[in-house]
């Protein structure tokens, strides 16, 4: 039997999935140089660049973040164009015990005018909450992105719908929250500089299926592009001149106003700016005096400046992400995880170094054997699917997201960003960040 949706349910549907997936011309978007050769101590050294100051040669600095591949040869092109069907290409399956349901808000807050567009016009953001569900039958699957955007970015990649299909996430639109898990605890995310939101979806589908409630935020006209109702599409405006400690300000700031709308769900409220059908159940689920945030690249960095603003942030993961401004020689006594690549953590890093000083509650600090800085975004497991259309060589692969293998970093991130946050959000200790674990030889601990 078909499942049937009423008129007004059809248009929050709707509204959902052009959130699900908006890409900062995405798959290119994020992407830096190789991280540097050469082995790196786990025991950090006492110098370093001074904090704040953007380096262009460290790899994990956020004015690398857009770099793209090199360019695809055109024999290779052409080649696939004689394809008789698309690649479809996938996602990682979330791995805890729940079904994923995926809902996106239009918000608009009218307290700040938006720094990157002239006419002291509103804030607005695009979110996807992802949470724990029940009965997604009948509730399809969202789109990595939307058909829109997703067109636009394949063109980016000089690939076509019809040489690739995107994915589908594990996200069923609408599905009814799970309220036999009680009130869920909430995780919020930024991605990367340009980046959207769209590159954490393996990362919070799977937190999601654990029974988070996760929030994936577009940071607007810092993104590359974030698709709006009715297919409005706002691109980046951002100036190229813009300080990174300044991006971070604007970012946090976002971060404070998704809290708040949050808080007005979880009163019964619905903050969406045109009234978008809520999931049934989401009222009673969002727990706001639990949250935690994590985020790659810049919104790595960006964790750190949001919970300074806002101590409603209960812990926070930094995503091999560099810190700008004054966050990193602040005092912060709420537990902090810096994860990194394979070739980056506080021995030439000094903004990592600073913050480190400075974090008086629970802290840890582990690295990722094999990984790259890219590792840490959907880019890790997306792009060498497609490698052969576009002419990528596995060399430049193995160049921009590092040796290990996509379907082991996504797991060792899933699984230690998991036990940070139980530990310190849903306070469960796990051992697993007491030290060295023989099942995840590729974790080391910088002491």
């Amino acid at each position: 039997m078909k499942y049937r949706r009423p008129h007004h349910r059809r248009r929050g549907i709707a509204r959902a999935v052009a959130s699900a997936g908006v890409l900062a011309l995405a798959l290119g978007v994020g992407m830096t140089p190789a991280m540097a050769a050469g082995k790196t101590s786990d025991r950090p050294a006492a110098t370093g660049a001074p904090v704040g100051q953007p380096d262009p040669n460290t790899p994990w600095a956020p004015e690398n973040d857009e770099q793209q591949l090199k360019p695809a040869h055109p024999e290779a092109l052409a080649s696939a164009r004689t394809a008789t069907s698309a690649q479809q290409l996938t996602m990682p399956a979330p791995t805890g015990q729940h079904s994923v349901g995926m809902v996106g808000l239009h918000l608009v807050d009218k307290s700040r005018t938006d720094p990157y567009v002239p006419g002291n016009k509103p804030r607005e953001l695009m979110v996807s909450l992802w949470y724990p569900a029940t009965a997604t039958s009948g509730h399809y699957q969202a789109p990595w992105m939307p058909s829109i955007s997703g067109a636009h970015f394949l063109g980016t990649r000089r690939l076509t719908p019809q040489q690739v299909t995107l994915p589908k996430t594990a996200g069923h639109v609408l599905a009814p929250v799970k309220t036999s898990l009680g009130k869920l605890p909430v995780l919020l995310y930024s991605s990367g500089l340009h980046s959207d939101r769209a590159m954490g979806t393996a990362l919070a589908q799977d937190l999601a299926s654990r029974g988070y409630l996760v929030v994936t935020v577009d940071h607007t006209h810092d993104a590359n592009e974030v698709q709006f109702p009715a297919s409005r599409l706002e691109v980046r405006t951002m100036p190229s001149t813009a300080h990174s400690s300044d991006t971070l300000k604007v970012r946090a700031a976002d971060i404070k106003f998704v809290i708040t709308a949050l808080g007005k769900i979880s009163s019964g409220g619905n903050p969406d700016a045109g009234r978008a059908t809520l999931p049934s159940g989401l009222s009673k689920s969002v727990d706001t005096s639990r949250i935690g945030m994590f985020g790659w690249s810049l919104g790595g960095g960006a964790v750190a400046t949001s919970m300074q603003l806002d101590k409603r942030i209960d812990a926070g993961a930094n995503l091999d992400g560099q810190f700008f401004g004054t966050a990193p020689s602040k005092d912060l006594d709420r537990p902090f995880m810096l994860f990194s690549s394979g070739n980056h953590n506080r021995n030439n890093d000094s903004s990592w170094r600073t913050m480190w000083s400075h974090l008086k509650g629970y802290r840890v600090d582990i690295k990722l054997k094999g990984a790259a800085h890219l590792s840490f975004s959907d880019n890790e497991y997306l792009v060498p699917q497609w490698a052969r259309l576009t002419g990528t060589s596995q060399a430049t692969i193995k160049e921009q997201y590092g040796t290990i293998a996509p379907n082991r970093a996504v797991q060792i991130q899933r699984v230690y960003l998991a036990a940070f946050f139980d530990q310190e959000v849903r306070k469960k200790h796990s051992t697993l960040l007491d030290g060295p674990s023989t099942k995840y030889p590729e974790i080391s601990f910088v002491r």
